[in-house]
């Protein structure tokens, strides 16, 4: 494998990249002096270069995204970018999307396709990052490491967990890392989504909101902080084949979210629980463990939720 260690060569591929968690990753490796594409320019003659708002810009006035469920565009844009680096985030990652198969075609095969590319076109990177979920462990109880085996409760947490098993098969031909993240938020994550749901309805200080289940407890990190660990990660000791928890291994419940937010708006509201917001399998209760994370990645200083919480808070 030839090694690409000089900065300025440093290509990174990041599928997503117009997403949530995309955008953040961006200005992370652009911050670190990363090109940055996602694949929409395997027919230019340049990557997109390290100015985040140019590029955003040339993606809407030229190529449409790279479909990751095409092994075609997978190949062109393995092929073209030779990317040093590739982050692949791209999914369907709402748990109540409302079309199962969608979620396998996409978080399945598209991954699939991304690394048969890989293959096709003879091109190994230094290092691929694959973003899994810490949904795949279901109602695992107390503080989860990655030894915990998956038990998942919902299309969204099957669909990742077969994508990993998939993924295994490429351990012996590909340097791939494969992250479990847990909850994280942050400005710009849909409203779809828990914590932006709860701040948008107290910064527009609305009398009340209808939610869940108020006693599940989850473990969130800031957007920001996943991005900065998705950066170290490619460039850390972590060995061919490693899964890495992304956590805080501090969990939340509802309750205490919501207070936190309430703590920063300076607004009350009437908190109704909703029976139909009550999904059937809901997960009570999901804490990462840290411990490998702090290994790979040392000296990590992850934002603190109440800080989060007042940035998505702030106009």
């Amino acid at each position: 494998m030839v090694s690409h260690s000089d900065a300025a060569a440093r290509h990174a591929l990041v599928t997503g990249l117009h997403g949530f968690t995309g955008e953040y990753v961006r200005d992370a490796l652009v911050a670190a002096g990363y090109n940055v594409s996602d694949g929409a320019y395997a027919n230019a003659t340049a990557p997109t270069g390290p100015n985040p708002g140019k590029a955003k810009d040339s993606v809407a006035d030229n190529l449409a995204a790279l479909d990751i469920t095409s092994l075609e565009q997978c190949r062109q844009a393995i092929d073209a970018l030779r990317p040093t680096h590739i982050v692949h985030l791209a999914a369907i990652s709402f748990v109540a999307h409302d079309d199962a198969l969608d979620m396998y075609r996409v978080n399945v095969l598209g991954t699939l396709n991304l690394l048969q590319a890989c293959a096709d076109v003879g091109h190994c990177p230094d290092r691929i990052l694959i973003a899994s979920s810490a949904n795949v462990y279901g109602n695992a109880a107390g503080i989860v490491d990655e030894s915990v085996v998956p038990a998942p409760v919902n299309h969204y947490a099957a669909s990742k967990l077969a994508m990993e098993h998939m993924v295994r098969t490429w351990f012996d031909r590909l340097p791939i890392v494969m992250t479990r993240p847990f909850n994280y938020t942050g400005r710009g994550q849909s409203e779809r989504f828990l914590v932006p749901k709860i701040v948008s309805h107290f910064v527009r200080k609305e009398a009340r909101m209808e939610l869940g289940n108020l006693d599940v407890a989850r473990d969130f990190s800031d957007v920001r902080t996943v991005a900065q660990i998705y950066r170290a990660l490619l460039e850390s000791d972590a060995a061919p084949g490693e899964v890495v928890n992304v956590c805080s291994g501090h969990p939340y419940t509802l309750q205490q979210v919501v207070q936190l937010v309430r703590e920063a708006s300076g607004h009350d509201l009437e908190i109704r629980v909703n029976p139909a917001f009550v999904r059937q399998n809901e997960v009570k209760m999901l804490a990462g463990s840290a411990r490998k994370l702090q290994r790979l990645v040392p000296g990590l200083q992850p934002i603190d939720l109440r800080d989060t919480i007042r940035w998505m808070v702030q106009p």
